[in-house]
């Protein structure tokens, strides 16, 4: 067996003799590790020497937006360049166009609102693209106008719309159009039901319309205190170019389950009973001996004077006479304006409240027509051209006419 090698140590607190050439040296290990490997610091210091005096100091680079977009725009080609030019241009002149638009529409408006008397400017689109070069051709290939609210007689109109084609403008540009005139016009004008629930004066009554040109009045009119239910039948027609008129038929007023008031001079018209009063008077003896009391009541339902003196002497006669099915058709027929005038504690005898007799007396067929009336007329316009109406329908919002014109002038 072999015996390890020998490393020769001294004490470190021992003299070292370094006279001695034959005595073993001590050594660090990790020094001479060390010195096998490179020293960085030294081949970093020996790069930065090496380097070329002459090169330019390094500088951060520039992260600034437009230096890039303008390196960029810089790159780009000729024609690329020509091309965003043109799209600029472009750009610019649409937005002068559609800036020139937007005041030939508020000057046209305001013109309108001036020579038509408006409470409101209407809307004006005029339509097409670009608008200068019709400008500078002096015609417009079309313009819709929309009137809000016009007012026409006792009505409003809710809405009056129309589309001008074939326009020629006066003028030298946009900032300086004086005037206009339309070849042709197509429109329509609205009456909402609405409106007029609204604007007549028996607020309580509503319409609505029925078939093609037929409108029913429902609801209830106060008279004398009373709220009398109110029934009517307006039926539209044209009323000239300009106008429609209503015939107003099958008016009546329902006093509960009393009597009916019909306004006119027919026979049919006037006040009547109803179906159970009548029978009610046929039943009770107070009410028919108080009717039968009446001369001109008992010559109007043609009874002769010896039956009613026999009536009125005996229950038996009047109980034959007031029970025959003639005799309630007979009391209906009866108009009880005509024979209370005079009598006007018959009507209370009758169940009828005296003070409904003016009310009712005043309330005659003209009036009740006047308020239940729907008729208008269109505004003039201004020019020497024509407007016509074309057709009137009745539609479930209202009344709807269409009308056409040409000729028309605006402006100077």
């Amino acid at each position: 067996m072999r015996s390890p090698h020998r490393i020769a140590t001294h004490p470190p607190d021992a003299p070292i003799d370094d006279d001695r050439d034959d005595q073993p040296k001590y050594t660090n290990p990790y020094e001479e590790l060390g010195e096998l490997a490179p020293n960085p610091l030294e081949e970093f210091l020996h790069e930065e020497k090496d380097e070329d005096p002459g090169e330019a100091p390094w500088t951060p680079p520039n992260h600034r937006r437009g230096s890039r977009r303008r390196n960029r725009f810089a790159g780009l080609p000729l024609a690329a360049k020509a091309v965003v030019a043109v799209l600029v241009a472009t750009a610019f002149l649409a937005l002068g166009d559609r800036w020139a638009l937007l005041y030939a529409e508020h000057e046209a408006a305001d013109k309108l609102k001036d020579q038509m008397n408006l409470s409101a400017a209407p809307e004006v689109d005029i339509e097409g693209f670009p608008f200068l070069t019709q400008v500078l051709d002096k015609r417009l290939d079309k313009v819709k106008v929309t009137v809000p609210d016009v007012a026409a007689d006792r009505v409003s109109l809710a809405k009056v719309s129309a589309t001008a084609t074939d326009v020629t403008i006066e003028g030298d540009g946009p900032t300086s159009i004086k005037g206009a005139t339309i070849g042709g016009m197509d429109g329509e004008v609205l009456l909402s039901f609405e409106d007029l629930n609204r604007e007549l004066g028996a607020s309580q009554v509503t319409f609505t319309g029925h078939g093609r040109d037929q409108v029913l009045a429902r609801g209830t009119l106060p008279v004398a205190g009373h709220d009398l239910k109110v029934r009517a039948d307006a039926r539209i027609q044209r009323n000239g170019d300009r106008g429609i008129s209503t015939d107003i038929g099958g008016m009546s007023l329902q006093l509960g389950d009393l009597a009916t008031y019909r306004p006119g001079a027919r026979k049919s018209e006037g006040l009547h009973l109803s179906k159970s009063s009548a029978d009610r008077v046929a039943k009770e003896t107070a009410k028919a001996k108080a009717l039968l009391s009446v001369p001109a009541i008992v010559e109007r339902l043609g009874i002769p004077e010896s039956v009613v003196r026999g009536a009125l002497e005996s229950d038996a006669k009047l109980n034959e006479l007031t029970g025959s099915p003639r005799f309630v058709n007979d009391v209906m027929g009866l108009n009880l304006i005509d024979v209370a005038m005079g009598h006007p504690w018959l009507l209370k005898k009758l169940g009828l409240d005296p003070a409904l007799l003016k009310g009712l007396s005043q309330l005659t067929r003209p009036v009740l027509a006047d308020r239940l009336t729907l008729a208008f007329q269109l505004p003039k316009l201004p020019g020497a051209g024509t407007v016509a109406l074309r057709d009137v329908t009745v539609e479930k919002e209202g009344i709807r006419v269409r009308l056409a014109g040409s000729g028309i002038g605006f402006g100077r």
